[in-house]
């Protein structure tokens, strides 16, 4: 997930293809995008989000998560439904895509596609590289990135004290930064 260079306010989240080179990019929203990276960072906000009591809910009545599956793609909108199980039947609920991811995170279940929607929306991503392993910036722009004069301590200290706050755009923001440096190393 990082934030969208395309769209105001708005992140990209991309799902990547099990053994290929295919990858899916949804364009989501902020609200969506912390939901989804509060989960994938393991983070503990002081109150529930919706996601975990919607989760906290399902679990209470005995309802599973078989897996969620992107469905289709209407004027460049990605649909999804929630396969869910309450121990004798099947049921299939509609949901916004990234409703649905953020649900599979927690759940721990699987998100499928269909063929037809990976061959129109998805792409294949090859990184460039310069130098030292560095992913080369398009565009020449400049860096816009306030947190690279933080050190690595420094930055895993303010992500805390913004989870604890529930700044959740500005800890996804410090996470990115923190993930960046980690890939730098390698």
């Amino acid at each position: 997930m990082s934030y969208s260079q395309s769209q105001s306010g708005a992140y990209a989240l991309i799902l990547g293809e099990i053994g290929g080179k295919r990858r899916l990019p949804i364009i989501i929203g902020g609200f969506e995008a912390q939901a989804i990276a509060i989960e994938l960072e393991k983070m503990k906000p002081s109150r529930p989000l919706t996601h975990d009591l919607f989760k906290s809910f399902s679990e209470t009545f005995n309802i599973t998560f078989r897996e969620v599956v992107i469905n289709k793609f209407i004027e460049g909108v990605f649909h999804a439904e929630l396969v869910c199980l309450d121990g004798q039947k099947e049921y299939r609920i509609d949901a916004r895509t990234s409703d649905a991811v953020a649900l599979a995170l927690r759940f721990h279940c699987p998100i499928y596609t269909y063929e037809k929607i990976m061959a129109t929306a998805g792409i294949v991503v090859e990184e460039k590289k310069t130098g030292a392993g560095k992913a080369k910036p398009m565009g020449g722009e400049k860096s816009k990135n306030v947190y690279e004069q933080y050190t690595t301590s420094e930055l895993k200290e303010l992500l805390q004290k913004t989870v604890e706050k529930e700044e959740y755009e500005k800890a996804s923001k410090i996470r990115d930064e923190i993930n960046q440096r980690k890939k730098e190393k390698k």
